[in-house]
């Protein structure tokens, strides 16, 4: 089950949908160092990459064009700047309506793994591991399109099946708690409710999903980016990516078709992932978070900005110290220590990751990052009171939104526009945030959660007021 090894072929191809950043400068850069250690007679592995959506195609082409191989600058707290020449990158495959570039590729015998980084909300998944089937796409999907990452693996495993291509492993990289189980959760239900009966079947059988949790700041390219590349390389890079120097991932060792040897480049190979993504969640995560919107209402621009503010730090200081810390303990890693080197990671000024960016997406990360949080506090009889700091502040910025008012465009691919501003169309627009089940599942329209959140509410008002910011 976790043989380093591809089944019979010396060269193995893992197919990569959602070909951004993130993963260029995580995934691509741990499979090209570890084929730079490749002895003779060892497996190969190349990544094939490829889009759901035709939303990136100027990256795309750009990448293409260079044959995949690309620039990564890493740069640390101090400044210290490195630059490496990605190759692991083999094959772009370009992008068309029916994705059937990406399904030729995963139903290739050669692909033994089909990895993603879609983003938290492109699993469509309530607290109940159960599918979002009022979303529009979620429904054109079920009803035969390929829009999501459901939709295009039902149409690749069904083309694995028909040509007897052989057990894949389907590799979830996004920051989605058990992740490998709750994509599985996702994917036996939509194919249950398409009436696929044969293609569930084989896809119990001959798939895996482990769990992974992924580690790298990794910010939107800038063309700045581009210039400092060319002046340190001679290299004048189209596509360049830059990350934090730190890096981290963690991996369930449970693979059916055979996986690269990660673990010889750094990466872990472990039994649970649980406490390690439970930690960087829940730290990580949700404190990124906290510190853009934040940062954004009062008047910041930058993720570095907010952390050395003296009170957002300390509105993310103590929503770990207070709250995070004791919900996750016991643990193998020392959460205070963790905590500090999150923070320190934070406020690397070179980094420039924009609040525009860790912003995005609350009405994923609220449920995902920070609901469990308060309902474990409330569960052992603890007043969360650190925690529902960062709900309020998501709420004001929300608020922000549908008055125009923010410095920037808000993306969130899950948020029902309509809904969010009826928040706001009421009397009590807290009352009606707090009653959404989307953000907040089961604790929806309880008192314990209003309450909560409306005094965290005052005192992030109080705070901005303070600080000379209008609401």
């Amino acid at each position: 089950m976790n043989s380093v090894q591809g089944s019979g072929a010396t060269a193995n191809v893992i197919l990569h949908i959602g070909v951004g950043s993130f993963h260029r400068a995580h995934q691509a850069w741990y499979l090209h160092r570890l084929n730079a250690t490749r002895q003779d007679g060892e497996p190969h592995w190349s990544l094939s990459v490829g889009n759901i959506r035709d939303d990136m195609r100027a990256a795309l082409d750009a990448l293409a064009a260079q044959h995949g191989v690309y620039t990564l600058e890493t740069v640390t707290p101090h400044g210290e700047r490195a630059y490496e020449t990605i190759r692991s990158i083999e094959r772009v495959l370009p992008w068309s309506a029916n994705l059937d570039a990406l399904v030729e590729a995963g139903s290739d015998p050669a692909c033994k793994i089909v990895s993603f980084t879609v983003t938290e909300g492109g699993y469509y998944l309530d607290e109940h591991h159960r599918l979002d089937t009022a979303n529009p796409d979620l429904a054109a999907d079920l009803a035969g399109a390929r829009t999501t990452i459901y939709g295009a693996l039902a149409a690749i495993l069904e083309a694995r099946m028909q040509r007897n291509a052989g057990p894949v492993t389907l590799q979830s990289s996004d920051n989605l708690r058990s992740n490998g189980e709750r994509f599985h959760a996702g994917m036996s239900e939509f194919l249950e409710r398409r009436g696929a009966t044969a293609l569930r079947q084989w896809f119990d059988a001959h798939t895996t999903s482990p769990n992974s949790m992924v580690d790298r700041i990794t910010p939107r390219p800038t063309d700045d980016v581009r210039e400092r590349v060319r002046a340190a390389t001679g290299f004048d890079d189209t596509c360049p990516v830059m990350g934090e120097s730190f890096i981290q991932w963690v991996i369930e060792d449970r693979f059916c078709a055979g996986r690269p040897a990660w673990e010889r480049v750094g990466a872990e190979l472990v039994e649970s992932v649980l406490p390690y993504e439970e930690a960087k969640i829940r730290i990580l995560n949700a404190t990124h978070s906290c510190i853009a919107w934040a940062g954004t209402l009062v008047g910041l621009s930058y993720i570095h900005e907010g952390t050395l503010d003296a009170d957002i730090r300390q509105f993310a200081y103590d929503y770990v110290t207070q709250d995070v810390i004791p919900c996750l303990t016991p643990s193998p890693l020392d959460l205070a220590r963790y905590r500090d080197v999150v923070l320190d990671r934070f406020s690397n000024p070179y980094i420039q990751d924009t609040n525009q960016r860790v912003a995005a997406d609350g009405f994923s990360k609220i449920p995902g990052f920070i609901a469990p949080t308060l309902a474990e506090c409330f569960a052992r009889g603890a007043e969360p009171a650190a925690t529902a700091v960062l709900p309020a502040l998501f709420f004001r910025f929300l608020d922000r939104w549908q008055r125009g008012a923010l410095p920037y465009a808000y993306q969130d691919g899950v948020m029902d526009e309509r809904v969010a501003r009826g928040f706001f169309a009421g009397d009590d627009p807290l009352h009606a945030f707090c009653a959404d089940r989307l953000l907040w599942g089961s604790m929806a329209g309880t008192a314990a959660l209003e309450t909560t959140v409306r005094a965290a509410l005052a005192r992030v008002d109080e705070w901005i007021t303070v600080r000379g910011t209008h609401i």
